[in-house]
């Protein structure tokens, strides 16, 4: 870690990349996220459930895209701290040529990415320091890897609810779609409160009232908002568990969960 990322780290507050961490079972995280995120599975048992449909639909989604769509190109904004099955290590176990660039702005963040996220010759992995509030910084940033005269599919998963006003969350979207060419693809994902509401926004209320960036759940009426202009794909904006699931899924697998999921294309 350089002194200027040391100087960024603050392992005083719970940052939501290394709780999220945490509930996947990885290690990259301090015991303030632990505890923020254990006081937060207290009261909503169910986000580690929430957690790993999430990775699931993002995995299935990149996959798909990669081998029926023939996406090359990545762009994921809100990174998180590197696990398993990341999108670069999904996309190039599909087609080696993908290329992917990561968006984050957290230090810890980039010290992993910078150690983990390697790619295969073939194709290219790279970490943009960046902040979702300045699209037009990581569009510039993301040419230096991909190519925008070709497809690219944006990524925003779990990001736009810790944008507090919707309108502004909006704008964000398009202003980063606006630079993709057409037959670009959006892959998103967020938090709701459809189906475990008063539970899950009860630990919401525990995680604003401890971490300095705050979550806000938001009605699958209200991320739709998102989608449109676009051709969104079957089976439309859906609990991740039921987006495309595996055809031997059952049970646990297709429980519904608090976090609905979306493709679409940019026509």
């Amino acid at each position: 870690m350089t002194d200027s990322d040391a100087a960024k780290l603050d392992t005083s507050v719970p940052h939501s990349a290394r709780v999220w961490n945490y509930w996947l079972g990885g290690k990259d995280n301090f015991p303030v996220d632990r505890a923020v995120g254990d006081d937060f599975a207290n009261l909503y048992p169910d986000i580690t459930v929430v957690a790993r449909h999430s990775r699931a639909f993002l995995k299935r989604a990149v996959t798909f895209l990669v081998q029926e769509r023939g996406i090359r190109q990545f762009l994921d904004i809100g990174t998180g701290m590197p696990t398993a099955e990341n999108t670069h290590q999904v996309a190039q176990a599909a087609a080696a040529d993908s290329r992917i660039v990561y968006v984050d702005n957290d230090p810890l963040v980039l010290v992993h990415a910078r150690a983990l996220l390697t790619s295969t010759s073939e194709g290219k992995t790279d970490y943009v320091d960046a902040n979702l509030h300045e699209p037009a910084e990581i569009i510039r940033a993301a040419r230096g890897t991909l190519n925008f005269d070709e497809p690219v599919c944006l990524i925003l998963m779990n990001i736009l609810g810790h944008v507090p006003d919707l309108d502004q969350a909006v704008s964000i979207v398009r202003q980063l779609l606006a630079e993709l060419p057409p037959g670009s693809y959006f892959l998103t994902a967020d938090g709701t409160n459809v189906i475990d509401g008063p539970a899950f926004e009860e630990a919401i209320g525990v995680w604003n009232a401890n971490a300095p960036l705050s979550y806000h759940l938001r009605h699958p009426d209200q991320l739709s908002r998102f989608l449109e202009g676009l051709e969104v794909l079957e089976p439309g904006l859906v609990p991740c568990s039921k987006w495309r699931p595996a055809a031997d899924a059952a049970g646990e697998n297709l429980r519904e969960v608090d976090e609905f999921g979306a493709v679409a294309r940019k026509p």
